[in-house]
C-alpha cells in the first residue's frame, strides 16, 4: 500500500505542533509543513502534490488548510476544490487554528446538555456569541445558525467589523446571523439577558462573564466557554465541568476541557477518515460538528 502523506499548508511562520502531532498519531506516514503560504500559491501546491503520484495513491494523500483565519482557510479550500483533477483527486481537511474541530466540538456540548437537562433544542434557541470575530466564534456561529439557532455574533472593538463579518457569514453560508457591539461591560450583560445560550470564545485568559452577569441573566439555559487559561471565560465554571448549576437561576455550564475532550477526538477521527477513506473527502467545521456530535 501507497504512504499516506499528509502536506500542512499554513498562512502563518510556523505550522502548529498540535496539528502535526495529531495527524501522524492519527495514522499518517509523514505529515509535510509548508508556511506563509498565500491563497494564489495554492493550486500549484495542490496540483504537485496530486500529479505526483499514480492515481491508486492519491487517495493515500492529504492537504491540511491551517492558519488563523477562518474565511482565508476556507478561501483556499475551495481553491483546492477547483484544482482537483480526476482521477488523482486527494482529500482536503480545513481546521485553522484548530477552531473548526473546537468550535464542532464546543455546539454539540451544548446541544447535549440542552437536549438531556433543559429538554430543548438548538433549533429557535436564541444564541449569543462572544469574541465572534475570531475563529473558534465564527464556526461555532455558523454551526448553530445551520441548526436554526438564533444567532448574534459579539465583537469587542465595536459594531462595523463585526457587521463586516455576520455579512460575510450570511451570504457564504445563506444563514441568518445578527452582529452586535459588546465593548463595555453594560453591553455583554444587557446581550447575556437577551440570551438563552452563551457561547464564548474570547481571547485566553479573558474573563467574558461575570457572577453578576449570569446572576442578571434569568432566561440563559447554557454558558459554555473554551479559554483554558485563568481567568477562565465565566466565572464560576471549572475547567471539566459539563453541566454545572452557575447561576441563580439554574443556567449549566460547559467548561474548556469538557469540550476539548471532545475536540480531541474530533480532529484525530477526521484525520483518520481522511486517511483511510475509498473516495478523496473534504472536510470543514460541519464535518466536525457531525463527528463531535457521535463523541459527545
Amino acid at each position: 500500500m501507497a504512504k499516506a502523506i499528509l502536506h500542512m499548508l499554513s498562512t502563518l511562520k510556523h505550522m502548529s505542533p498540535f496539528d502535526v502531532n495529531m495527524a501522524l498519531d492519527a495514522g499518517y506516514d509523514a505529515a509535510i509543513p509548508y508556511t506563509n503560504v498565500t491563497l494564489d500559491e495554492v493550486t500549484a501546491l495542490v496540483q504537485d502534490a496530486m500529479f505526483s503520484r499514480a492515481p491508486s495513491a492519491a487517495l493515500r494523500t492529504g492537504i491540511f488548510f491551517a492558519g488563523r483565519d477562518a474565511v482565508l482557510a476556507l478561501d483556499m479550500m475551495d481553491t483546492a476544490k477547483k484544482a482537483l483533477l480526476k482521477p488523482f483527486e486527494v482529500s482536503l481537511f480545513a481546521d485553522p487554528y484548530g477552531s473548526f474541530t473546537t468550535a464542532g466540538a464546543m455546539v454539540a456540548c451544548v446541544e447535549k446538555i440542552l437536549r438531556e437537562k433543559k429538554q430543548r433544542e438548538l433549533k429557535g434557541a436564541k444564541v449569543v456569541i462572544y469574541g465572534a470575530t475570531g475563529v473558534v466564534g465564527y464556526s461555532a456561529a455558523v454551526i448553530s445558525a445551520l441548526e436554526g439557532a438564533e444567532v448574534t455574533v459579539v465583537g469587542y472593538s465595536g459594531l462595523e467589523r463585526v457587521a463586516k463579518l455576520a455579512d460575510e457569514m450570511c451570504k457564504r453560508f445563506n444563514i441568518k446571523v445578527a452582529p452586535a457591539d459588546g465593548s463595555s461591560p453594560e453591553q455583554v450583560r444587557e446581550l447575556l439577558r437577551q440570551h438563552e445560550i452563551a457561547l464564548c470564545a474570547a481571547r485566553a485568559g479573558v474573563q467574558v462573564l461575570s457572577k453578576e452577569d449570569l446572576a442578571a441573566a434569568k432566561d440563559l439555559l447554557i454558558a459554555a466557554d473554551v479559554n483554558a487559561v485563568p481567568p477562565l471565560g465565566v466565572e464560576g465554571c471549572g475547567l471539566h465541568d459539563n453541566g454545572v448549576v452557575v447561576s441563580p437561576h439554574g443556567a449549566l455550564g460547559i467548561g474548556a476541557l469538557a469540550i476539548g475532550n471532545v475536540k480531541y477526538g474530533t480532529e484525530a477521527g477526521l484525520f483518520k477518515k481522511m486517511a483511510t477513506s475509498d473516495v478523496p473527502l473534504c472536510l470543514d467545521f460541519r464535518h466536525a460538528f457531525a463527528l463531535a456530535r457521535e463523541l459527545v
